[in-house]
This record gives C-alpha cells, sequence and structure tokens, in this order.
C-alpha cells in the first residue's frame, strides 16, 4: 500500500479515553471478629456446623446502618454457647463483638437497612465427639431496600403443618443450624400456597411458625406461647412483649390451641428481620391488623440511629 493510501484512510480515534475504571467490589465477612474477603472465609468441608449441624445461628436487623437490639441477641448468644457446651474465648465481650458487627456494615457500604447473619459453631475436629470446644464465627451482611420495619400491606395466609412436631428440649429455644423441620414445613407451605406454616409440638400446641414467633390478640391482650413449650425464645418475640406492656396492653404465655386460634381477633407474627408480620387468615378465620399496626409503629419510634 502506497503513501497516499495511508493518508486516504480515515481511523477513529481510540474509546479508551470514554471508559471510567472502576475497582471491583468485594464483599466483606468477620471471621472470629476480623474483617475478611472471601477467600478469608474457612473451608466449608472442615465446619462442624456443615458436618454435623453443631451450632447455632442470629440474624439482626441493621436500621439506620445500626445493628438493633443487640444486647437482646448477645443474651442469646450467651444462652445458646452455655446449652451447645461451647467454649467462649477469652476476650470475649458485647462491646467488642457490637464494634466487629458494625465495622462490618461499614466495610460493604450498608448504612440504612440491612440484614445480619451471625453463625456460631464448635471447632473443626473429631466425630460425634468433638476434639475441642473453643468457639468459632462468621458475620455476612446484606442490605435490604427499606431502612425500618415494614407492616406487610396483605395478610399472611398460614395453616398448621401436619407431618412433623417439634420435640421439646434444651436446645429447643434457640436458632440451631439444624433446621430440616423448618425447612420442610416451608416446602409445604409453598405447595399449599401459603405465606407460612405454623409448627406444633408434641403435644398438640402451636407453637411458632418457620420463621417468626405467633401472638394472638383478643380484647386488647396479647397470647403467645410460653418458652416450655419448645418456641425459638426470638429476640423480636422479647422486644414486642417488653413494647406491649409499655403501651399498656397486658401479655400472657401459655398454651395455643386451634380453637384458640379461631377465637383470636388479631394474629401476628415477629421475628428479628421483618419486625411484625400480620395474619389475615387461618383456614376459614379472618383477622384485623389493628394492634400489628400501632406495634409496629411503636417499634421504628425507637430504632437506634
Amino acid at each position: 500500500m502506497g503513501t497516499s493510501s495511508i493518508a486516504s484512510l480515515k481511523c477513529s480515534p481510540p474509546m479508551f479515553d470514554s471508559i471510567e475504571w472502576q475497582p471491583e467490589r468485594r464483599e466483606k465477612y468477620l471471621v472470629n471478629g476480623a474483617l475478611c474477603d472471601a477467600n478469608g472465609l474457612p473451608h466449608a468441608a472442615h465446619n462442624r456446623a456443615f458436618q454435623y449441624g453443631d451450632g447455632f445461628f442470629e440474624t439482626i436487623r441493621v436500621c439506620n446502618g445500626v445493628p438493633q437490639h443487640v444486647e437482646l441477641h448477645w443474651n442469646r448468644v450467651e444462652k445458646s454457647l452455655e446449652a451447645h457446651r461451647i467454649e467462649k474465648p477469652a476476650n470475649w465481650d458485647i462491646h467488642g463483638w457490637k464494634t466487629a458487627l458494625e465495622s462490618l456494615c461499614q466495610a460493604n457500604g450498608v448504612d440504612a437497612g440491612g440484614r445480619l447473619r451471625v453463625s456460631f459453631f464448635r471447632m473443626a475436629g473429631g466425630r460425634y465427639t468433638p476434639q475441642a470446644n473453643a468457639l468459632e464465627w462468621i458475620a455476612e451482611v446484606e442490605p435490604l431496600d427499606s431502612n425500618a420495619y415494614t407492616l406487610n400491606e396483605n395478610g399472611l395466609a398460614v395453616d398448621v403443618y401436619p407431618d412433623m412436631k417439634k420435640l421439646n428440649g434444651p436446645l429447643a429455644n434457640f436458632k440451631n443450624t439444624s433446621a430440616l423441620l423448618y425447612v420442610q414445613a416451608s416446602l409445604w407451605a409453598r405447595e399449599k400456597e401459603l405465606d407460612d406454616a405454623l409448627i406444633t409440638n408434641t403435644s398438640h400446641s402451636i407453637i411458632e411458625s418457620t420463621r417468626s414467633n405467633l401472638f394472638l390478640v383478643s380484647n386488647r391482650v396479647l397470647y403467645t406461647p410460653g418458652l416450655e413449650s419448645g418456641p425459638i425464645g426470638g429476640v423480636m418475640r422479647a422486644a414486642v412483649i417488653n413494647l406491649a406492656l409499655e403501651e399498656g396492653f397486658k401479655v400472657y404465655e401459655c398454651n395455643i390451641s386451634p380453637g384458640e386460634m379461631l377465637r383470636a381477633d388479631e394474629l401476628f407474627l415477629t421475628n428479628a428481620v421483618r419486625g411484625i408480620q400480620w395474619v389475615a387468615s387461618y383456614r376459614t378465620k379472618r383477622y384485623f391488623n389493628t394492634t400489628s399496626k400501632s406495634l409496629i409503629e411503636s417499634l421504628n419510634s425507637r430504632l437506634i440511629a
């Protein structure tokens, strides 16, 4: 090709000037209180929670970028460690734990609503009989669309899961990593086109749902299954009981039967992440949501900023 041919070519300017390079955002985790990326996570094959269900977990709501109800969660963690016979490290205290969770939120840019999951398990080693009882833990966080607790617009439809019962025992009140009952009940609810399934114990009392604690309301009195009947000792359950008492409600812990469910004026579910979710129907019964609306407004007014 001659010089004149080269001069006649029309070349486009390079495109690289219009590209703005941005570094890849890597999710951060906590492993025993230290921040790391995914490469620093322990291998699942050696994790006793994965191998034997030997552990428990907490789910913590984040609002305004701040973990909520930390003291209630901490108290349950302490009781869970004791019940699972897992030994706490020497420097284990609520202040350090809370600071670590806050740093995880900041490292992942969760400055409004979010969901923390903290998994606790026994140190690797051994088979059914552990080689050691030392604590290891991992935390992760994800953002949520809503910064505050939001009451569901459409009430939930629920019914009792008939195929399995929850056994009561020393670990029944904790969020154990072995959760097959809740998984199977959730699958059944989906097959029945329900929003959630209610769980019964071996005495046939209704004690909770697959992911929440249960409250009935009748004449401005709240009723919830007692911990001795086997439900998860929910953090939001405790928060709502305290809040309801402050708001002038009477609260009773008692056994709940299908008959009580049908006689109630209102029915709502509580958990740490969603707060309060009102139930519209249980079988042929329909419910109101006046108390749910009132309590969730009070709950949001007490959020830590």
